[in-house]
């Protein structure tokens, strides 16, 4: 449990910091023969403050009972 909790607040703080994350996909644009051009498209996947938010507490909640269990 404890990992699991640190893994939750490590992509809050993440989520938080970046505010989301882009990738980049290949299509080809033209395919003629031994000519072909590619065309690279970026995508942007904003992630709302409140999903880090979130996710820190979930992970707080999850270190907190942890270590309350163990008692």
């Amino acid at each position: 449990m404890k990992i699991a909790g640190v893994i939750l607040m490590l992509i809050g703080v993440a989520a938080l910091i970046y505010g989301g994350f882009t990738y980049t996909t290949h299509k080809k644009a033209i395919d003629m023969g031994p000519v072909q051009i590619d065309r690279a498209q970026h995508h942007n996947v904003p992630m709302p403050p409140v999903m880090g938010i979130a996710f820190l507490a979930g992970g707080g909640l999850l270190l907190y009972f942890d270590a309350r269990g163990g008692r």
